[in-house]
């Protein structure tokens, strides 16, 4: 028993330093200059974005747009008790621009777009397509990981963006059509206690959002193992991990600026 805990401990921590390794070299790349030489490498970048982000534009919005709804419609029910029914407008702005629009995004897009990256790179690690990449002198975390991270780096506070206002349009639905609140009244309250501050913990919690999938996926995917079964394997532990890491991360930024007082 003592011995499965230690080899488990003990693995958690390689895997731990791996990741961080390709965290810095991915780094090391971005600084030295991605588009710099080829065009492929801006191409791959573009294309990427548009995977990444555009077209998960559409299941962003109505998730979020729906938990709007949602969320004005619960609060709305304990709100009535107190005749504080006007204050759903300002509690589902903050609740969405804080918490729950990056969260939710992160979780789409690591589902989505997450996946498909550990997928792809896990297939061409298989067919050893990556040791190809290395035979012909070209560096893999270069040509297939910096473009996924830099991608993934925009898309992902952007989709943010878009499920802000997507929460805030399902919280107004309900406001004006269901709780008969004026909807000028409505929106002086969404932003009267809406602040900068509630606005860039989002974005800030959304970037850390976007290099976790981008880490995970590209490490899981560089690193499968076991043919098409052993894609699929890695393709879960990607998805699951990059939840997991994503609340983790969620919790320790709320922290951070739950006890700033700036």
């Amino acid at each position: 028993m003592v011995s499965k805990i230690g080899k488990f401990v003990i693995s958690y921590f390689v895997w731990a330093r791996d990741l961080s390794k390709l965290f810095f070299e991915i780094l090391y790349w971005v600084f030295i200059g991605p588009f710099k030489g080829k065009s492929v490498q801006r191409q791959s970048v573009l294309e990427q974005m548009i995977f990444a982000g555009i077209r998960s534009v559409v299941i962003v919005f109505f998730v979020d747009f729906f938990t709007g709804m949602v969320l004005a419609m619960q609060t709305a029910y304990q709100l009535e008790k107190m005749g504080a029914v006007i204050y759903v407008a300002s509690l589902v702005a903050v609740s969405l621009c804080r918490e729950l629009s990056p969260v939710l995004t992160g979780l789409v897009v690591a589902g989505r777009a997450g996946s498909a990256i550990t997928a792809e790179l896990g297939s061409m690690k298989v067919t050893e397509q990556i040791e190809a990449l290395d035979t012909m002198a070209i560096n893999p975390v270069r040509f297939l990981a910096v473009p996924r991270f830099l991608a993934l780096l925009v898309m992902v506070p952007a989709l943010t963006v878009l499920g802000n206002i997507a929460g805030i349009l399902g919280g107004f639905i309900i406001g004006t059509k269901s709780l008969n609140i004026n909807a000028d009244l409505y929106m002086q309250t969404t932003f009267k206690y809406l602040e900068l501050k509630d606005i860039y913990t989002g974005l800030i919690k959304a970037v850390a959002f976007g290099i976790i999938i981008a880490l995970v996926g590209c490490f899981e995917g560089l690193h499968t193992r076991g043919g098409a079964e052993g894609v699929g394997r890695a393709t879960t532990r990607s998805v699951v991990t990059s939840f997991i890491l994503i609340i983790l991360a969620d919790c320790v930024i709320t922290a951070i600026f739950y006890f700033s007082k700036a």
